[in-house]
C-alpha cells in the first residue's frame, strides 16, 4: 500500500501500563512482607515494605514533586507521600504500604481514563496519510511525503487509498467515504471541481486532484487540533477545584500539625495516639476524590461526543449546554437543506419571460447565495442562457443592484425594490406565494416590477424530530431568519417551533439574541458559521453545522460534523448527565471526607480503614466518571 498511515502510541498509553504494573508489583511485595512479618522476620518484612513504597509510589511522588516545584505549592500527591512516610515513622509499615498501593492503582486508573479520552485522537491520527503520488510535469508519478507537497501540486489518488491532502478533483469521477470527516457512512460521488478532504477514502475510481491547502491546515488536521484543545481546556468547575486544592492542602497541613500536639494536652491522649490520629487525619482529609470528581467525567464526555460527530471546544462549553433554556436557529442551511428550488416565475404583462429570466440569471450568476444558485440552475433547466454580464453591487441583507444594457435593475426583497410596488404587482401574487411559505425574489426596472420568482427551501428531514426532542428536554426553539414574516411563519409551523423572528439582518439577529438572553438567561444559537458568526459569538453556546467548512470550526463552541440537528439534543443530554455525575462525585467525596474526619477524631476509624475509605472513594468517583463513555439515552 502506497499511502501509509502513522502508527501512534501515546505516551499515556505506556504510562498507564507501567503504573499498573508498578502497583501490582507493589501489591505482591506488600503481601509477601505481611506474610513474612507474621513469622517474626521484621527486618526482611520492613525491607520489602520499603521496596513496595519505592516501586508503587515513584510515579505519584515524581508527579507531586514536579507540580509542587512548578506551582510552588503543595498538592494532593505530596499529602499522600507525607502520610505514607508518617505511617512508617510510627511503625505502621503495612498501612503506609497499602496507602501507596491503592494510591498507585487510582493513579493508573486516572491515566487509563485520560487514555480513553485520547482514543478518538489516536484513531484520527492513524488516518493521516504520510505519502502521496505526485504527478510530475512529464505525467509520471513519484511517491513523496505529504509534508513535502505544496499548494498547487497535482496528485494521483488510486482506488482504496486515503486522500492525502485537501484539494479539488481535476480529472476523473469516484465515490469517497467521508466518514472520517462527518461520520456519514454513505459514500459521496466526487467529480471535477468537487472538494476533497484529507483522511477520506477514495473507493472506486482513480482520480487526479490539485492541492489547495498546506498539510498543516487541512480540515482533518483542524478537527484533530480542535479535539486536542477541547481535552486540554478545563471547565469552570475543574478550575475552581484546582484553585481550591492549593488552599485546602495548606489547611490540612496546618490542621495535622496542630493535631500532633493539641489533643495530647486537651484530651490527655498519649503521644503515640496523638501522632497516629494526626497521620490518619492526613490520609482521610486529603481531597483526592474531590480533585478526581470532574476531569475524568469531562474528558470522557468530550470523547463520547467526538465519537458521535459532536465536537466540543472544551469543558466550559460542555457545561453550558446543559443549562440552556432556549435555542435559536438560523433557517437557511440550518433548519432547511439550504438548497432552494424555483417553484414559480411570473413576469409583467406581455413581457418576454425568457428575456426576463435571462436578465435575472445573468445578474444572479455573479452571486454565490443559495437563492442565486437555484435561479441560475432553473434558467439552465429552462434552456435560457445568460446574454450579458452586467456590473453589479451586492447590498447585504437586501439584494443586488445591477447596471444592464436597458438601465439600472434591482433584484431582492420588498424593502429593496419597494413594498408598494410589490403589493400592486399581478393582483397581489407575491402575498399569495409568501403565504405558501415560499421566498419571493423581485426584479425591478425603470418601469416597476418586471418579474418575481418564488423559491422554496425544504426542511431538513430531521428538523421536526430535533425540535420535538428539545421540547422534551424543556428547551424552547426559536427561528431567526432574514425571510419575510409569512415565509418564516410557514416554516416555523412546519417545524413545530415555539416562535420566530423574521426579516432579521445579521446585526438584527444579534439584537434579537440579546433579547432572548435577557428573557431566558441561557440561550444557544445554531447556524452555518458564516453569516451567523456574530450571533454564534453572542449566544451562551454557539452551535455550528459542520458542512466541512473552516468557518464553522473556528466560530462556534460546538460543531455538528454530521449536520444532524438531532445531535443537539444528544449533546444537551451528554452535558446534563456529566453535570449529574460531577455533582454525585463532589457530594460523595465531600461526605466521605467529612465522615472519615469525624470518625478519626472519635477514634472509631483506624489507619487501614481510613486508607481504604479515602482511596476507595477516589477510585469510585473515577469509575463513575467513566460512565460518560457510554452512549447517553
Amino acid at each position: 500500500m502506497t499511502t501509509q498511515t502513522k502508527e501512534v502510541q501515546s505516551p499515556a498509553h505506556w504510562t498507564a501500563h507501567l503504573e499498573l504494573i508498578a502497583a501490582i508489583v507493589a501489591g505482591i511485595l506488600i503481601l509477601a512482607a505481611w506474610l513474612i512479618g507474621k513469622d517474626g522476620s521484621s527486618t526482611l518484612s520492613i525491607s520489602l515494605y520499603i521496596i513496595a513504597f519505592l516501586i508503587g509510589g515513584f510515579a505519584k511522588a515524581k508527579e507531586g514533586i514536579e507540580e509542587t516545584i512548578a506551582d510552588r505549592q503543595l498538592n494532593v500527591e505530596m499529602l499522600m507521600v507525607f502520610a505514607a512516610i508518617g505511617s512508617a515513622v510510627i511503625g505502621y509499615w503495612a498501612e503506609g504500604a497499602i496507602l501507596i498501593f491503592i494510591f498507585a492503582i487510582s493513579g493508573a486508573l486516572e491515566t487509563y481514563t485520560l487514555n480513553k479520552s485520547h482514543k478518538e485522537i489516536s484513531a484520527l491520527m492513524e488516518m493521516q496519510p504520510e505519502e502521496a503520488w505526485l504527478i510530475q510535469e512529464d505525467g509520471s508519478t513519484v511517491n513523496v511525503a505529504t509534508s513535502s507537497l505544496s499548494v498547487g501540486s497535482r496528485i494521483l489518488v488510486k482506488p482504496g487509498e486515503r486522500i492525502p491532502v485537501d484539494g479539488v478533483v481535476i480529472q476523473g469521477t469516484t465515490s469517497v467515504d467521508m466518514s472520517a470527516i462527518n461520520g456519514e457512512s454513505v459514500p459521496v460521488t466526487k467529480a471535477e471541481n468537487d472538494e476533497l478532504f484529507a483522511g477520506t477514502v477514495n473507493i472506486s475510481g482513480a482520480i487526479q486532484m490539485e492541492m489547495t491547502k498546506p498539510s498543516s491546515e487541512t480540515l482533518f488536521q483542524k478537527i484533530i487540533t480542535l479535539v486536542q484543545n477541547a481535552q486540554s481546556e478545563k471547565s469552570p468547575s475543574q478550575q475552581f477545584i484546582e484553585k481550591f486544592e492549593g488552599t485546602y492542602v495548606k489547611i490540612v497541613i496546618f490542621t495535622v500539625i496542630v493535631m500532633m500536639f493539641l489533643p495530647h494536652y486537651l484530651f490527655d491522649w498519649d503521644w503515640t495516639t496523638t501522632f497516629y490520629r494526626a497521620i490518619v487525619l492526613l490520609v482521610v482529609a486529603s481531597p483526592c476524590a474531590l480533585v478526581a470528581s470532574i476531569m475524568p467525567a469531562t474528558l470522557a464526555a468530550v470523547s463520547n461526543g467526538a465519537k458521535r460527530g459532536i465536537l466540543f471546544k472544551g469543558g466550559v462549553h460542555l457545561e453550558h449546554l446543559g443549562s440552556l433554556k432556549a435555542i435559536a436557529f438560523d433557517k437557511t442551511g440550518t433548519l432547511t437543506s439550504g438548497k432552494p428550488v424555483v417553484t414559480d416565475f411570473i413576469v409583467r404583462g406581455n413581457e418576454n419571460a425568457d428575456a426576463a429570466l435571462a436578465m435575472l440569471s445573468s445578474i444572479e450568476a455573479q452571486s454565490n447565495h443559495p437563492l442565486a444558485i437555484a435561479i441560475v440552475n432553473y434558467a439552465e433547466e429552462q434552456g435560457v442562457f445568460q446574454r450579458e454580464h452586467p456590473q453589479i453591487e451586492d447590498v447585504p441583507g437586501y439584494g443586488i443592484r445591477a447596471w444592464t444594457d436597458s438601465g439600472e435593475v434591482l433584484v431582492g426583497n420588498p424593502r429593496f425594490v419597494g413594498k408598494d410596488l410589490i403589493v400592486q404587482f399581478n393582483e397581489g401574487i407575491v402575498e399569495k406565494l409568501s403565504n405558501e411559505g415560499k421566498t419571493v425574489v423581485s426584479m425591478k426596472d425603470a418601469e416597476g416590477i418586471l418579474a418575481v420568482i418564488a423559491l422554496k427551501d425544504t426542511l431538513r428531514p430531521e428538523a421536526i424530530q430535533a425540535v420535538n426532542d428539545l421540547k422534551q428536554l424543556g428547551i424552547r426553539s426559536i427561528m431567526l431568519t432574514g425571510d419575510n414574516e409569512k415565509t418564516a411563519n410557514a416554516i416555523a409551523k412546519e417545524a413545530g417551533l415555539d416562535r420566530f423572528a423574521a426579516e432579521c439582518l445579521p446585526e438584527m439577529k444579534v439584537e434579537e439574541l440579546k433579547r432572548l438572553l435577557k428573557e431566558y438567561g441561557e440561550v444557544g444559537m445554531v447556524g452555518d458559521g458564516i453569516n451567523d458568526a456574530p450571533a454564534l459569538a453572542t449566544a451562551t453556546s454557539g452551535i455550528a453545522m459542520g458542512d466541512g467548512t473552516d468557518v464553522a470550526l473556528e466560530t462556534a463552541d460546538v460543531v455538528l460534523m454530521q449536520n444532524d440537528l438531532t445531535r443537539i439534543s444528544y449533546a444537551v443530554k451528554v452535558s446534563k448527565k456529566m453535570q449529574r455525575i460531577v455533582k454525585q462525585n463532589v457530594f460523595f467525596s465531600v461526605a466521605v471526607i467529612a465522615i472519615l474526619i469525624i470518625s478519626n477524631f472519635m477514634q472509631v476509624v483506624d489507619l487501614p480503614l481510613g486508607v481504604i475509605g479515602h482511596e476507595g472513594s477516589t477510585i469510585l468517583v473515577i469509575l463513575n466518571g467513566l460512565r460518560m463513555l457510554n452512549k447517553v439515552e
